[in-house]
């Protein structure tokens, strides 16, 4: 009688979790590359996001996009700065504000807002109630999200070249704070024209 020889199988050597993420990222590679042509598109819109976030900011097309609840609109026209802004002027303005300390990852960065405020308007705060010319526009929250404090506006005549900006939403980071402050003409960047 013939014994049939049984192979002895080696149990699998356990991998260390580095082994097994590089081995998963070298399969994500193989795949990228059998699937190039779906990869291409998608780091070509990221690198674009990323050079806007962070190279300029400024939008080069005449459409926005907001995704933000600052304001109910999600798509809107940009046109030219006329020769003066108006109340309830829908704008996008490049932020500065305070921005070396107290946010500096916001300078340059496009706001859409509506003017609530213009030059000669009287600003006043009374217990954190913000108001332009005596009607209210806006409660000052005490603290950000990232619970930083938030101080209000100071009390002021809103100078020539400068004006009162406001979002639709309780949350939203406007003229109401010091932080933020009043929008010099300059900043504007356009009117916008909210489609929907």
């Amino acid at each position: 009688m013939i014994a049939e020889a049984v192979p002895v199988i080696d149990p699998p050597v356990p991998r260390s979790r580095l082994q097994r993420a590089v081995a998963s990222f070298s399969e994500f590679l193989r795949h990228m590359r059998r699937r190039w042509y779906l990869y291409v598109p998608v780091f070509a819109i990221w690198g674009l996001a990323y050079t806007r976030l962070f190279v300029d900011p400024t939008p080069r097309v005449p459409v926005v996009f907001n995704w933000t609840p600052s304001l109910p609109y999600r798509v809107a026209l940009v046109h030219a700065v006329p020769a003066a802004l108006h109340r309830g002027d829908y704008i996008v303005f490049a932020f500065a504000g305070d921005a070396q300390t107290d946010y500096p990852g916001l300078r340059g960065q496009p706001f859409f807002k509506i003017v609530r405020g213009l030059p000669g308007d009287a600003v006043t705060v009374a217990d954190r109630v913000v108001a332009v010319n005596g009607e209210p526009v806006g409660l000052a929250k005490v603290r950000a999200y990232d619970h930083r404090a938030l101080e209000p506006i100071q009390p002021t005549v809103i100078p020539p070249g400068h004006y009162y900006v406001q979002g639709t939403s309780p949350d939203s980071f406007d003229s109401r704070y010091r932080s933020s402050g009043l929008v010099r003409v300059e900043q504007v960047i356009g009117v916008v024209q909210p489609l929907f």
